[in-house]
């Protein structure tokens, strides 16, 4: 007994049997097929959350806050005066900051963050950067050389426990260790500045 194949108004391929019932089946028909292949997939919306995390702010903070203070140490150390301090630290704020944004941005798409989601964490870590830069810009302005070494130190440490809280806090559990290692670090980086100004102002030619 033979089957009668009929096109439907939706596109659907139906067979007529003789008794007049009809059987729909599952095949699409070819536009369809094709549509369907050209879909694309959408692209990661931001959210509020994206703002609230953490990593879209240390990589810049804490990068500016030892840069800062071992230029201000060090060309301190080297009795330069204010102006070439705030030379450098002018540079680091905006030519430096671009350079280590642009980093930031490449290794998030590196990462597969996506473009939306890599623009986000490098503006946030350029004016998170910007920002602790102005600071200590502050501090060269307000203060004598030497003061303004002190001050810098003192507020870059502090700066530094507060970030390390922060992240080990986000991570479970507070560690203490954990925090003086990062201080140490910066402690270490900082002598090095001062005895690299001192030499180059009592030695060099």
């Amino acid at each position: 007994m033979d089957i009668q194949e009929t096109g439907g108004a939706d596109g659907r391929i139906r067979r007529k049997k003789p008794e007049g019932g009809i059987a729909e089946t599952n095949a699409a028909p070819e536009a369809t097929v094709k549509a369907g292949s050209r879909r694309r997939t959408a692209r990661p919306r931001l959210h509020r959350s994206d703002f609230k995390k953490l990593e879209n702010y240390v990589l810049g903070s804490s990068a500016a806050i030892i840069t800062n203070v071992s230029l201000i140490v060090g060309l301190g150390s080297g009795q330069t005066g204010k102006g070439p301090i705030l030379g450098g630290l002018l540079t680091v704020a905006l030519a430096d900051n671009v350079s280590d944004s642009l980093g930031i941005h490449l290794y998030r798409e590196s990462e597969g963050y996506g473009p939306r989601l890599s623009s986000l964490s490098t503006v946030l870590n350029f004016f998170s950067r910007l920002l602790v830069s102005l600071g200590f810009i502050a501090i060269v302005l307000v203060f004598p050389t030497h003061e303004a070494m002190i001050i810098a130190i003192v507020w870059s440490l502090a700066l530094l426990t507060v970030i390390s809280y922060l992240i080990t806090k986000r991570n479970g559990k507070v560690s203490i260790a954990g925090i003086a290692s990062h201080v140490l670090i910066a402690v270490v980086v900082i002598a090095l500045s001062r005895g690299i100004g001192y030499l180059i102002a009592h030695y060099s030619p």
